[in-house]
């Protein structure tokens, strides 16, 4: 599906169109459930997962600026970041508040953090300076929640050098971006 379709169905949830939000579900619901499938590997949790994820998308419509970024990557943080929540919730928590360490996170969510740090410039054009090998391996780490492991798998090469590869990556997508 082409970004402009994505966006514009986006627009129109943000307006609380029930038609293209059922549209948004029927065109995306398969890679936003794969993504959190691939991070939870279980599939009930990764349907309670999809369903809170289409409940933010719906919610969050409105802060979502197709200047800002591609509406597949909007979409595919929202998956991965629910899904990384459920895990966190899976944690037993501390019995006493004194066993919590005093942590304050003071800056914005990292989905607004996103969206206010592209300014018009779109990560995609950063990925296509990478190597096309390096930039489907960061994409399959970052946006599809593949280990180290299993990419050092596909790609047939040892865990650290896949390790290096996406660190090596990540310090060029930064230097891009901030040009």
């Amino acid at each position: 599906m082409r970004q402009d379709d994505l966006s514009t169905l986006i627009g129109l949830v943000a307006l609380a169109d029930r038609s293209a939000f059922a549209s948004l579900y029927k065109r995306t619901s398969s890679k936003l459930f794969s993504i959190c499938l691939r991070i939870l590997k279980d599939r009930t949790d990764a349907d309670e997962a999809l369903q809170e994820v289409y409940v933010k998308i719906w919610q969050r419509a409105r802060l979502f600026s197709a200047t800002s970024g591609t509406a597949d990557v909007w979409l595919a943080a929202i998956a991965r970041n629910q899904a990384i929540d459920i895990i966190r919730a899976r944690k037993p928590i501390a019995s006493e508040l004194d066993d919590v360490p005093d942590l304050v996170d003071t800056g914005p969510d990292p989905e607004q953090a996103m969206l206010r740090k592209d300014e018009g410039r779109s990560i995609d054009l950063c990925l296509g300076e990478l190597e096309e090998s390096r930039a489907n391996a960061v994409r399959q780490a970052y946006v599809e929640g593949m280990s180290y492991q299993e990419l050092a798998q596909h790609y047939a090469v040892p865990l650290n050098t896949m390790r290096t590869w996406l660190r090596r990556s990540l310090i060029k997508l930064k230097e891009c971006m901030e040009r």
